[in-house]
């Protein structure tokens, strides 16, 4: 085939990435060999790839839709927010400098077009197809000289573009009437329609509504998606909850034993991969919200303090909130408490920072016997082991390097040796993230969290992550094949965008 497709958005979080997934997974179902890619990805949810590559979670989510492996070619690009005007720059998967918004769009950006039309050649020349999933929206008429990303990507592919409106925010028809009407005569000739995202309701009563939104832009609508509960799918753009909200929808059903086990997760500045407790909320009779304030953690069963881009800056908030005595009251009464990454970091004795934050030498909340120094080379590591008796496998990203000084080994190799972190009580931390998603490891866990919580709970014997993974993802591929043209989205994959679409005037601005 050797075509592709660009998905855009009138909006951040219109559906981009899901939709992304869901025509990766109805493609492959087909028989289609289909890769995914997005030139630039602004995220601090991230993963690392078999090689040692960091590139946004939401891209090897869609990689595991496709049913093949993720690659640093499907983001070449990731900028990791370290501030409101500053991001740190993953370059094919490295990170390569820290760089202000107005340096990277005043043309660093510009620059690395042709690092990404490269890596798009390259997956081309290796997949049936290629699904391009956009960033924001492409009638960000400020960015559109140095855009790589949305039309930018497009123009140079010569892809198809559809752009994915959200009608539960309401507004919807205008918003894809101004995103065409906002494009260059240039960029218009690519786009070839819309799709609706998140619509609740009787299709029969938008119809009227699409077929006046053709008959304004000659462009038709390629389906209508339907609001889905409980997706639970990897987001790069923001927390998918407001800040002090349950995890998603939890899990139907009942607890296994008697008790729930509730989870709080300390929402701190910079929060990065807060993917890691998706595992725990797939577990029937766990509760996971995210908190900010200390009297949240008082009938908390267990706490997360989760990995953060700012660990400095997390340290001053939690003591800012009452939350970093409100974490040593915990350690001191035996009640658990867990650290990820970052988190792990700064429930230590002391950081020694002179390349995140530049801080210098800052006391950690020494509920645990380590000492870090921040590394000028970042670790990206998929490493394995063992803990609490059974295996366990994650991801590393972090520039911290921690000197274990005491406390039992938490993440050990086959011999013994530990590997990572450490425990003192209820006390535990590490660098893994993604380990919670080793079923028979988050299973050993909750069951020391629920002894030392007084909790009756018990972990559900046959929950498997992997599993409700890719039901979710196989529900993605059913929304797009049952809501969505089909035959004309592979048209579209084959051919490109239809000759002769009609301008929209204004067009964009000289």
């Amino acid at each position: 085939m050797g075509g592709g497709l660009l998905i855009a958005g009138t909006t951040s979080d219109a559906g981009k990435s899901v939709v992304t997934a869901g025509i990766c997974r109805w493609l492959v179902r087909k028989g289609v060999k289909v890769a995914p890619f997005k030139a630039q990805n602004m995220s601090l949810n991230s993963f690392v790839t078999r090689e040692g590559a960091e590139i946004g979670r939401a891209q090897a989510m869609q990689a595991q839709a496709a049913r093949v492996e993720p690659t640093a070619l499907m983001n070449p690009v990731l900028l990791k927010p370290g501030s409101d005007r500053s991001s740190q720059v993953v370059l094919m998967g490295k990170p390569v400098g820290e760089m202000s918004a107005r340096g990277y769009h005043g043309g660093r950006q510009e620059a690395l077009l042709g690092t990404v039309t490269d890596c798009l050649r390259e997956l081309r020349g290796t997949y049936d197809a290629v699904i391009c999933e956009g960033a924001g929206s492409p009638a960000e008429i400020n960015l559109r000289r140095t855009d790589i990303v949305n039309m930018g990507i497009a123009r140079a592919a010569r892809f198809p573009v559809v752009v994915v409106g959200d009608i539960d925010r309401g507004g919807v028809f205008a918003s894809f009437f101004g995103t065409t009407a906002l494009l260059s005569r240039e960029d218009q000739e690519l786009v070839a329609g819309y799709l609706v995202n998140k619509f609740r309701g009787d299709v029969s009563l938008l119809e009227p509504g699409l077929d006046m939104l053709e008959g304004l832009t000659g462009r038709r609508t390629y389906g209508v998606l339907p609001f889905a509960h409980g997706l639970g799918i990897d987001e790069e753009d923001g927390l998918r909850v407001s800040l002090r909200g349950a995890v998603r929808e939890s899990v139907v059903a009942p607890p296994v034993g008697d008790d729930v086990l509730r989870v709080a997760v300390c929402a701190v500045p910079l929060m990065s991969n807060f993917t890691d407790v998706d595992a725990l909320a797939a577990e029937p009779g766990v509760v996971v919200r995210f908190v900010d304030r200390a009297e949240e953690l008082v009938d908390a069963d267990l706490v997360i303090v989760p990995g953060t881009r700012g660990t400095v800056k997390a340290l001053e908030w939690l003591r800012e909130r009452g939350l970093a005595d409100a974490l040593a009251r915990r350690a001191a009464e035996g009640r658990p408490v867990l650290g990820i990454c970052g988190g792990f970091q700064l429930l230590g004795e002391r950081i020694e920072d002179d390349v995140e934050s530049k801080a210098g030498s800052v006391d950690g909340l020494g509920l645990l016997p380590v000492r870090v120094r921040f590394a000028v080379e970042k670790t990206l590591t998929r490493p394995v082991g063992s803990a609490l008796g059974e295996p366990v496998e994650g991801y590393e990203i972090h520039h911290g390097v921690a000197e274990v000084l005491g406390g039992d080994a938490f993440i050990s190799d086959d011999n013994g040796h530990s590997l990572d972190g450490c425990r003192v009580g209820s006390v535990w931390g590490t660098h893994w993230h993604g380990s919670l998603e080793s079923d028979a490891f988050r299973r050993a866990f909750l069951r020391e969290v629920a002894a030392a919580a007084g909790r009756r709970f018990v972990p559900a014997p046959d929950t498997s992550f992997e599993a409700l993974r890719e039901e979710q993802l196989d529900r993605l591929g059913d929304l797009i094949e049952e809501h969505a043209d089909t035959d004309a989205l592979l048209r579209l994959i084959e051919s490109g965008a239809p000759s002769g679409l009609p301008f929209i005037a204004p067009g964009a601005p000289a």
